[in-house]
Formats: structure tokens, sequence, C-alpha cells
């Protein structure tokens, strides 16, 4: 009787060591993917589709404290915009983020409406004259606790043929690259509530130009993307629950207003 329960023992003792362990490994697990639903995707002051999206967004965690991550991120339109084009895109990025500091180094391909008499439909070509591709550097800093404002810094580095990035000679030899710059100051008006408010103030500007992708091609600084953002999470079962998000964006430089209400499916 006693070998038999000191076997019992030592079979809930080896399970109990197993499960934590497969806690343990969950917990450290590197892979990770989300999905999101939206009304539409607006990007830095710009109407990218007025159609629902789907995106998705594929990680891995280089290290174990997971600061170092590369993903894919991608979304589809799920109908034809009006113009009869469909939105598509496929972007890879390297980032780091310590809770307060993000760099992050994009690949951006949206193949949606490419002109094909100035930039090329390959996703594989990434020719300095002829690149759909954008690869975009993303900074942001957030202050600490007791002023939590939050600045944002993003600049295109390179290609952007298809977005007028690109400025080409007369005989067809690149000139050079414009810069493209957006800057964001955000601030979280409501915080720790059941609903939580972001206010955030955003514009554009060329570093090696007058013109800018953001603006309307008349100033060489502009105000691109005034705007709030309210967020909460809706508690579906014990197990799962829905993050979702109201916002409310309008750009004065291109003179138009959105709202896009989305959700984090899983």
């Amino acid at each position: 009787m006693k070998v038999l329960k000191t076997v019992c023992l030592i079979i809930l003792g080896t399970g109990k060591l197993f499960s934590q362990e497969n806690a343990e490994k969950k917990e450290n697990n590197r892979l990770d993917f989300t999905v999101n639903i939206q009304n539409n995707h607006l990007w830095r002051g710009l109407i990218i589709t007025d159609k629902p999206v789907v995106m998705g967004n594929l990680s891995y965690a280089l290290d174990s404290e997971k600061k170092w991550k590369a993903g894919i991120w991608g979304a589809s339109s799920l109908t034809d915009d009006k113009d009869g084009t469909h939105y598509k895109e496929i972007n890879y990025y390297i980032q780091y983020s310590d809770g307060r500091l993000y760099i992050g180094l994009w690949d951006l391909f949206n193949s949606r409406n490419i002109n094909t008499a100035v930039a090329s439909e390959d996703i594989f070509n990434y020719s300095q004259t002829r690149t759909a591709h954008i690869i975009d550097l993303r900074t942001n800093y957030t202050f600490g606790a007791s002023f939590p404002l939050n600045i944002e810094a993003d600049i295109m580095l390179y290609g952007g043929a298809n977005a007028g990035e690109v400025v080409i000679k007369d005989d067809g030899s690149y000139k050079k690259n414009k810069y493209s710059t957006y800057i964001q100051v955000s601030y979280p008006v409501i915080a720790g509530q059941k609903v939580n408010l972001d206010a955030f103030v955003g514009a554009g500007f060329a570093l090696n130009d007058r013109y800018f992708l953001y603006g309307n091609g008349k100033n060489s600084f502009d105000i691109v993307n005034v705007g709030v953002k309210a967020g909460k999470t809706i508690k579906i079962t014990e197990h799962y629950s829905l993050p979702v998000s109201m916002m409310a964006m309008w750009n004065p430089s291109n003179k138009f207003a959105r709202i896009q209400l989305a959700a984090t499916v899983f």
C-alpha cells in the first residue's frame, strides 16, 4: 500500500512539474500573431482605403525579454474601392521596444493602384528609381508615468516611386529622395478607466524637398492629422476579452475627416 501511495505521489508530482513547464513554455513562446478588423485603414492622416480591412501581424521575438522582434504585417480590404482597385499590403519589419522607446525599420509594399509609368508592380524590385517599396524608419518615445506624453518621428529613407517620393531627372536617371517625415504628439487624456482616451496632433514635411507625401502639395509644412482615440475592452467570456477602439481624425491640409472602428480579434 505504501508503495502504491509513493508511486501515485511521484506521478502527481511529475504531472504537476510537466504542467508548470508547459505553462512556462507558453509564456516564453517567442512566436505570436494578432488579427484586427477595421471599417477602414487610416495612416498618418491619409486614407489608405475606405473599405473594411482585415489586418494580421506575425512576429518573432529575437531575445528572451522580447524587446527585439522581427515580423510580417499584412492587410487586405474586403471589397474593391470605388475606383475599382483593391487594397493589399505586405510589410516586413525589425524593431526594438522597451516599453517607452520604440525604434523600427519597416519595408512597406502597398500593391493597390501602382502607376506602372513611374513604378514597378514587381514585389522583388528594389531599384532606386522604380521600386514601389518604402523603407520607413519609425521611432517614438513616451516620457515617464507622471507625464506620459508620446512623441513619434517617422522618416521615409528609400524608395516610394509610386508615392511620389523619388525625384527623377529629365533624362530618367535618379535625382533624389524627398525623405517625407511625419511627426506626432499624443497624450492620454483619460487613462486607467473603463474607457480610455488619447488625443493626438500630427504634421508632415520633407527633409529634401519642398513638398511631402502627407500634405496637399502646396505647403512645405502642414498639420495633417488631428484627432482623438477611445479604447476599451469588452469581456465576452471568462477567458476571452475583445479590445475595441473608436478614432475620429481630421486632416486640415487635405480637408477631410473620418471615423474608424477597430477590434483586435486575437
